[in-house]
């Protein structure tokens, strides 16, 4: 900006402006919205068929009750599907895969009962919503619309992934109905804090590329060992406690951590063996390997490189010397106070 410019500057102007863009992106976007859901209205109707799905059928099998045989394995990724109901007929669906496809309706894998994995990435739903499934064991909602995390409660899943969607809250999932899941990818969704993942039996939780600005509720993680928290907005490590004595690995780079004492909150986590806190601003301090090992002695791996015996034992004497200095420190103070 020139001198001129800058005598010319007027912080009200330049609110004014903002507003005038702001008011332009918003309808941009509303713009953009309208002509998704034009194009939309416009796709052709494409019902799926008894000609596909015997295109597309494979993995012939023993039905349940061993009385006669059927296919149990469809692939309809990438046919423009915008009606699936036939697949209401086909009860006997094991693995199921719909993906890429213009739906905005999933009921009727309502009826497959059999079901054990589903992956229905790519498509235009708002909510995963089904039934209980009882035999459902993986399924993925990648890239769809999805905004809640309601409605989903298999008995028997174990992983369970919403990468890529909409979500803002994690809410109403059942810590009882989902008690055999053990990994949830919501990765790039609109989390701002990791509470309502009331999960006990959750092993690997991945969240990256989010807004979360705050680790809550992860006391009820027990269970968990592995924690995906890149490229968030979190500059604080509260949150961690001795309840999450299983925590080994923690994922944390591309955040806003600018203060090494943080770390101190992560010894609470007694078997936590691997951290990476890259590209945080506390990553640029020269002394930044050494001293998140003081902080917590027993890691073994700081970002991409394990520690060596030369750091190792470097750490054990700074921290000696420190502890010294402070008792040193305490016995003074307590000299003066007796005088």
């Amino acid at each position: 900006m020139s001198d001129h410019e800058d005598d010319d500057y007027d912080p009200a102007a330049e609110e004014g402006e903002d507003d005038e863009l702001g008011e332009e992106e918003d309808k941009s976007g509303e713009e953009e919205e309208n002509v998704e859901e034009e194009e939309e209205e416009k796709l052709p109707e494409v019902p799926l068929t008894e000609e596909m799905m015997a295109e597309c059928l494979s993995l012939l099998c023993k039905t349940g009750d061993g009385l006669a045989h059927a296919y149990v394995r469809v692939d309809l990724h990438e046919r423009d599907l915008t009606d699936i109901s036939l697949l209401n007929s086909y009860i006997h669906l094991r693995y199921v895969d719909i993906s890429k496809n213009n739906l905005k309706d999933i009921s009727p894998l309502n009826s497959l009962t059999h079901l054990l994995t589903l992956k229905a990435d790519g498509l235009l739903i708002n909510c995963a919503k089904l039934e209980e499934l009882p035999y459902l064991q993986v399924a993925s909602f990648n890239n769809c619309r999805i905004t809640t995390t309601e409605g989903v409660s298999h008995p028997l899943i174990e992983h369970l992934s919403l990468n890529f969607n909409q979500i803002t809250m994690v809410k109403q999932l059942d810590s009882v109905k989902l008690s055999r899941l053990h990994t949830l990818e919501m990765r790039s969704n609109k989390l701002e804090t990791t509470d309502g993942i009331y999960l006990p039996n959750l092993k690997n939780l991945f969240v990256g590329a989010n807004v979360i600005k705050k680790l809550e509720g992860l006391e009820r993680l027990e269970h968990l060992t592995t924690l995906h928290l890149r490229d968030n907005q979190i500059e604080s490590l509260d949150g961690f406690s001795e309840m999450n004595r299983n925590l080994q690995y923690i994922n944390l780079r591309g955040n806003n951590i600018s203060d090494i004492k943080e770390c101190e909150k992560l010894k609470v986590l007694p078997k936590l063996r691997a951290l990476v806190l890259s590209e945080n601003p506390v990553a640029e301090d020269e002394e930044y390997r050494l001293e998140v090992l003081i902080a917590i002695r027993k890691l073994e791996r700081l970002d991409k490189d394990e520690y060596n015996e030369d750091e190792r034992q470097e750490a054990e004497e700074t921290f000696e010397q420190r502890r010294q200095e402070a008792i040193e420190k305490e016995q003074e103070a307590e000299v003066i106070e007796d005088e």
